[in-house]
């Protein structure tokens, strides 16, 4: 079908709207715009309703007429609206299964006829057009009803109850994922298919507008976003496989009004197809909307539960709203709650084309116009973008466009400074680190600085963040969980009154107030602030680097924290607040996925043997060595070598021994704590200074060639 077959103009020939209520006891009369692709699932539904008296099909508009013995007896057929209209009477219906370019001239034409519009997603292709048809609706009294499906659901006012009952809590986010597979036939349905526009007209076909536009607009009804003034930003992140003009695998991300984040990702690149769904987030569980099956799955401490939910049709929504007006029988997807939804489609329309993914990243399966992509990784990126509500981007996906390294405010707009707050870390012409302001990190992940990646001067990646597991561990860096009573590291917060790790409305973030980098140094003036904005903590945080040897370089991070205020401020951890074994805080290392993995000391072997235990003059280190790989990087054999300021020539002299943090099954990490059994304190008098060094070397290290590596340190240091 091509743009110009359906469109129309209105002509004072046409007869005017229809004055009066409709006759509860007759039938609707229903014209049919476009018969087939999912017209042909219209004149099934429209067959169930005539055998109930409530529709009569009176005529079809559709320029490849249906095939003989389609249609009812009688139905009238014509090749465009135009004529269907001007041969009058107008019907009380017309439904619009049309390309998504002709849905705003139709519309208008029809209403101009004094016809109510059942159109199908999604309702138009600008906002510009869904402004102007709203308000040709509104002036000329009619409804009209946008094809969402979903939104018929019984299960949304059951997730309302749900939700407004608290039981899975207060809500932190909510999320859509879908992850289906389309193939190259797909695309060549149809000229407009995979285009943004076509001769000159906006299209915006997508998968997010699109295929699995139904999971961004369930989404924004389950976070309370309808009109468009419910939406406060939409933030896109488009991507394709496919040789296509629009996107087939993107994150938008979008803040309401009410304070909610939706963060929906979505893919039609997947290795199968399956359900895709809506989770509302809570702080005491979650409950997942799987809208193609209206099924509702909810979990909490308690348990969880599975309950399935009858569905309204909404042309049979439509009818009842016709017969009844009022709120009571009030349509279920009206033109005007669709303002939220076209808000985004406004967002992608306007975005910079999608960025193609790089074929070593693509594989494709089957044969043909079969043939379907699959993007390397995509389940598992999907995964951490909807827990860590970030888009590709953020992730650092290797197929991803670079993200734009915005300065902080307080930074001079020229100088050293505003260069220095974007350098990435080199040794010897190579980049070997890159640091994040952390501004785009979740309010829940406790923002703050971080560096990452960070790899070997070959290459390797030796940093992960925000991963699937705990998605606020970011890369290396400090993070503390209870600064007097303000969570700086993210996630739950375990207290000594619950005995466990809840999830509270205590995040503070951590602020680059400046940056001075000269040569193989970088000192950041950071400020600590609570949930308010107040100010907790100043800290002096410098980060040195340099070369050791042909395959080994150094960082060295030294920061020294003092309290905002007058008084003395507590820094404290789970093991402080009760928690065995849980002292973490202060210096933290989260790794990659590491293969065949090693950790040890001088004196010990393993995360059970090294973990709380302090260093020592004997033990002065921990290594951790094995084949890392983050999904960003090729990989390869590393080892990392940890060696606290206390053992320092010249650099820590009277610095605390504090305990190692390790952490190896469950998920790779070191860090050293502060607090691991009693809060440490940060005062005027006496502020809380750290330093910690870090050897990152290619290949997998002895015990003797590490303490043979620290030595050269020692004499260069």
């Amino acid at each position: 079908m091509t743009a110009d077959i359906f469109s129309t103009a209105a002509t004072s020939q046409r007869p005017g709207p229809s004055t009066g209520a409709p006759d509860s006891a007759l039938p609707a009369r229903v014209a049919l715009v476009g018969a087939h692709g999912y017209g042909a699932r219209h004149l099934d539904n429209l067959a169930r309703l005539a055998a109930l008296n409530l529709v009569e099909l009176v005529s079809v508009a559709d320029p490849r007429p249906p095939a003989e013995g389609t249609l009812p007896v009688g139905v009238a057929t014509f090749p465009s609206l135009e004529e269907l209209l001007a041969a009058g009477p107008a019907p009380d219906v017309v439904i619009l299964a049309t390309p998504i370019q002709t849905h705003a001239p139709l519309a208008l034409a029809a209403l101009a006829a004094g016809s109510d519009v059942y159109v199908e997603k999604p309702p138009m292709a600008s906002l510009a057009q869904f402004d102007t048809v709203l308000v040709a609706a509104q002036q000329a009294g009619r409804l009209v009803q946008v094809g969402f499906q979903s939104l018929g659901s019984h299960a949304l006012p059951a997730l309302d109850r749900l939700v407004a009952s608290g039981e899975i809590g207060e809500v932190r986010g909510v999320s859509a994922v879908g992850t289906w597979v389309r193939t190259k036939g797909y695309f060549k349905r149809s000229r407009w298919a995979g285009k943004r526009s076509l001769d000159g007209t906006d299209v915006v076909d997508g998968v997010a507008t699109n295929a699995l536009a139904h999971a961004v607009a369930t989404g924004l009804r389950i976070a309370g976003a309808a009109l468009a003034a419910d939406v406060v930003s939409v933030e896109t992140d488009l991507y394709r496989a496919n040789a296509t003009e629009s996107d087939d695998t993107s994150v938008i991300r979008v803040r309401t009004a009410g304070g909610t984040v939706l963060l929906c990702v979505l893919t039609l690149c997947a290795d199968e197809q399956t359900a895709p769904s809506v989770t509302v987030h809570g702080t005491l569980g979650r409950a997942e909307f799987f809208y193609t099956e209206d099924r509702l799955a909810v979990t909490t401490p308690d348990g969880g539960r599975t309950e399935v939910f009858g569905r309204t049709d909404l042309l049979e929504n439509l009818l009842a709203a016709r017969r009844s007006p009022g709120p009571e029988h009030g349509l279920l997807s009206p033109l005007a709650g669709n303002g939220a939804f076209m808000k985004v489609l406004e967002a992608i329309r306007t975005a910079e084309p999608p960025r193609a993914i790089g074929a070593t990243h693509v594989t494709w399966e089957g044969e043909g116009d079969d043939a379907h992509p699959v993007v390397a990784g995509i389940r598992q990126l999907m995964r951490r973008a909807a827990a860590a509500q970030a888009t590709f981007a953020e992730l650092g996906a290797p197929w991803a466009r670079d993200l734009p390294r915005e300065l902080p405010d307080d930074l001079p707009a020229a100088g050293a400074a505003a260069a220095g707050a974007q350098a990435p870390f080199t040794v010897n012409g190579k980049v070997v680190a890159r640091p994040a302001d952390g501004s785009r990190t979740a309010p829940t992940s406790s923002p703050r600085p971080y560096l990452h990646p960070v790899s070997t001067l070959a290459g390797t990646v030796v940093t992960d963040h925000l991963p699937e597991d705990h998605v606020w561990h970011l890369g290396a860096g400090v993070a503390v969980q209870d600064v007097d009573g303000v969570n700086f590291w993210g996630g739950r917060t375990f207290t000594r009154d619950a005995g466990a790790y809840v999830w509270r409305k205590d995040h503070g973030r951590i602020v680059t107030l400046a940056v001075e980098h000269q040569g193989s140094s970088r000192t950041e003036t950071l400020g600590w602030l609570a949930p308010d904005g107040s100010p907790l903590l100043n800290e002096r945080r410098t980060w040195s680097w340099a070369a050791v040897d042909a395959s080994t370089w150094r960082l060295t991070l030294d920061f020294e924290l003092t309290p905002s205020g007058p008084d003395p401020v507590k820094l404290g951890s789970p093991g402080s607040n009760g928690r065995p074994q849980g002292g973490y805080g202060g210096f933290f290392w989260r790794l990659p996925a590491v293969g065949g993995a090693a950790v040890w000391t001088a004196a010990a072997d393993g995360e059970d043997a090294i973990h709380g235990t302090a260093p020592s003059p004997a033990a002065p280190w921990l290594a951790w060595s094995g084949t890392f790989g983050s999904g960003e990087s090729d990989g390869g054999p590393a080892t990392l070598v940890f060696l606290p300021g206390a053992f320092l020539p010249g650099a820590g002299a009277g610095q605390p021994r504090d305990p190692w943090f390790v952490r190896a099954a469950g998920y790779p990490g070191v860090g050293l704590s502060l607090a691991w059994e009693q809060a440490a304190t940060a005062s005027h008098a006496s502020p809380l200074h750290r330093t910690v060094t870090v050897l990152v070397a290619d290949g997998l290290l002895s015990t003797s060639e590490i303490e043979q590596l620290i030595t050269t340190l020692g004499e260069t240091t």
